[in-house]
Order: C-alpha cells, then structure tokens, then sequence
C-alpha cells in the first residue's frame, strides 16, 4: 500500500514497458466499443487513413494510464482526474514505454491526500501521449480514498 507520507515530489513512478500487438489494439478498441475501421482493420487503416498500421485508440491508452498509476499506487489508489494528450499513433510492433514524475502533493480540507504526477507515454525516442493525472492516497493504514463521497471528495 501506498501511504501519502512515502511520497515526496520529485519522485519517479516505476516504469511500466508494454509491446503493443495487433491483438492489443483490437482487443482494446473492440472493449470500448470502437468501431472505427483504423483500429481493427490494416488495409483500411493504409488505404483509406493513410496510416502505417493500425493504432491504439483513445480508451485504449486511457486504460493503459490508470493501470499504470494503479500498479504504483495499489487498490486503495484512487485517481481523481486525468488529462492526455496524444502526439503519434501507436502501432503494432512497438513498445510503448511509461514515465512518471510526482509533481505535487497536498492533503485538501478534508483530510484526502492528493498525489499530482506528470506522466510520458515514449515509443523510441518519440513522445506519444503525454499526461497528467491527481490521485488520492490513503494518509495511514486506516484511511480508504474509496470511502470519500461529496464533499470528502473533491478531486
């Protein structure tokens, strides 16, 4: 479990390597009920999007953000709010790789423990998505961020 004092700014989140298949692509796009040809089908994907494959989706790298996060902040890790902006597409064959920097900390008014961190999604030497995110981690071994509600959580 990750406790708010065992974080500090400036600290590194463990990076996370993900080698991007076909099968990831589709499966994710086909999870989110994405249609969309670019991401399930190569010829139309060349012909008609005039890309050079398939790609990932936007729930797809979305998905892949949280669990990042997740993996380093453990079940009681809550995220709050996300932003991202993806750069490139991400094809199949490459390996997208995760990155994040812990921006700021706070505890709000009511006593939840907030973890702001900077996060980059490379492939090579190539910035795809870039994103930030606020989670809330527990403050001891007593508190749950799962248990705030109303005003308790404002993210």
């Amino acid at each position: 479990m990750l406790l708010f004092g065992k974080v500090q700014v400036g600290d590194t989140v463990p990076t996370l390597e993900v080698p991007v298949t076909a099968r990831t692509v589709v499966m994710g796009a086909s999870s989110s009920r994405d249609w969309q040809p670019q991401h399930h089908d190569h010829a139309w994907a060349t012909t008609r999007a005039g890309t050079k494959d398939i790609f990932l989706n936007t729930p797809n790298q979305a998905g892949w953000i949280e669990r990042y996060l997740t993996d380093w902040t453990g079940p009681y890790g809550r995220l709050g709010r996300m932003r991202f902006r993806m750069r490139r597409p991400v094809y199949p064959g490459e390996t997208l790789v995760f990155n994040g920097t812990v921006r700021e900390t706070a505890v709000d008014e009511s006593g939840c423990a907030w973890v702001d961190v900077d996060i980059e999604l490379t492939v090579g030497e190539d910035v795809a998505t870039e994103a930030s995110a606020r989670l809330a981690i527990p403050q001891d071994e007593k508190d749950n961020p799962w248990r705030r509600s109303g005003d308790d959580w404002r993210p």
